[in-house]
């Protein structure tokens, strides 16, 4: 069995806030502190929980110089209901993250947008539309 243990995401130096802001603020995810041994490079660290307290979702993002945004390479999230979906959405749009709904319904089984994460990366969040994902 192989599992994905977290995605990493790049930031300009002192992006850090803005990754708070999104990740945080925005999606909801929980800052969690680096090892010792990673501190010193900067960056930021989070994660998503379920019910149960189990990770659900991590994301690093760490810091690059030169920084250049990843405009087409991206994570995506998925929330449990379209509902989750439009409260992120509305979030993150009163936290200054423009949402693009243009492929809502463009991946059967979901509904989704897309977004940046403050410095231009391209971040994609999911709602699962039940009974309605196509047989793999």
């Amino acid at each position: 069995m192989i599992r994905l243990h977290h995605v990493q995401v790049s930031c300009p130096p002192g992006g850090e806030d803005a990754a708070r802001r999104f990740y945080g603020a925005g999606l909801g995810l929980v800052e969690v502190a680096k090892p010792p041994e990673l501190a010193g490079r900067g960056g930021v660290w989070f994660r998503g929980f379920d019910d149960t307290g189990a990770v659900v979702a991590e994301v690093h993002v760490g810091v690059e110089e030169p920084f250049a945004p990843a405009r087409k390479a991206h994570p995506a999230f998925v929330l449990d209901s379209v509902a989750d979906l439009e409260e992120v959405a509305a979030r993150l749009t009163g936290l200054g993250h423009p949402v693009d709904r243009g492929e809502w319904a463009s991946f059967p089984g979901y509904c989704r947008v897309h977004t940046g994460d403050g410095v231009g990366n391209r971040v994609e969040i999911l709602a699962d539309l039940p009974g309605r994902r196509p047989e793999p």
